[in-house]
């Protein structure tokens, strides 16, 4: 696996954007971000969209940032800091997502901006608590896909976004076309829930080719926070220059380490954890 470059001591590293909502039990969300960033050797900029209650058995509540506050955040560190990439997680409401998709217009955050964005339309923990209202699932459609270079949904997300049902890999590619349709540059659509083989298969595609990428299957139930990990480390991949599919196959060998380093943690689902990277 090739690493990302680490900066030297003192100078100032890549910067990437997370705009996210919190997990208190620290697997998932902004601090799955955020761990990420720091082990590929980037500096992590944050916009809280959502603040959860949740350990590793599930959440219990969360509570939404004001949709003007979350683009103030992003608008303060774009135009001081600057934003080489950004991913969005969890936005739980259409108008945050709507707030959201405004100021990345704004400062160039998107597929027609300087700064790639991964979109992961996070609906629901992996515990199936719903983290975001269904009334938002049209914003997500229509105001947020278009502004993405590559989204990347669960199968469980697929579903509620576009009506396709994955079991195979002909679905799979029926998700993939729908989904871009919705107007990202590239959709993933990842096989990691699909307990089909001994694999695990995701497929990319911009809406002229099919790229699948495969990985061993990794037996754990620790995975909380992996999506997260996966999209954080696309996005940091992303402002490091690398083209779409070269970003998502680095992604998908970081989450699969992260997968294999995972810790027990609670009572619930331990976190994948980056920290493989320290010894």
């Amino acid at each position: 696996m090739n690493l990302l470059p680490l900066t030297p001591p003192g100078q100032t590293p890549v910067r990437v954007l997370t705009i996210a909502g919190t997990d208190s039990g620290g697997g998932a969300g902004i601090q799955a971000d955020t761990r990420t960033m720091a082990l590929c050797g980037v500096h992590a900029l944050v916009a809280v969209a959502a603040v959860t209650v949740q350990n590793s058995v599930g959440v219990t509540g969360f509570h939404e940032v004001p949709p003007q506050v979350v683009a103030d955040q992003v608008r303060s560190v774009a135009g001081d800091i600057g934003i080489g990439a950004a991913k969005t997680g969890m936005l739980a409401s259409s108008a945050i997502i709507e707030a959201v998709a405004a100021v990345c217009r704004e400062v160039g955050i998107g597929r027609d901006g300087s700064a790639p964005l991964v979109v992961d339309p996070v609906a629901a923990s992996m515990h199936g608590d719903p983290l975001l209202h269904t009334e938002a699932l049209d914003a997500v459609r229509y105001t947020l896909f278009p502004l993405a270079t590559i989204v990347t949904p669960n199968l469980d997300e697929i579903r509620l976004l576009t009506g396709v049902r994955v079991t195979d890999t002909a679905s799979a590619r029926s998700a993939a076309e729908a989904l871009h349709a919705l107007g990202p540059q590239w959709v993933v659509v990842k096989g990691g829930h699909l307990r089909t083989s001994a694999d695990s298969t995701d497929l990319l595609f911009d809406g002229e080719r099919f790229l699948e990428f495969r990985a061993p299957r990794i037996a754990t139930g620790n995975d909380h926070g992996g999506g997260d990990t996966l999209a954080a480390a696309l996005a940091c991949a992303l402002a490091n220059g690398h083209s779409v599919p070269d970003a998502f196959e680095f992604a998908k060998e970081w989450t699969r380490r992260c997968l294999e380093a995972a810790y027990d943690l609670g009572k619930g689902h331990g976190p994948v954890s980056p920290l493989w990277r320290l010894h």
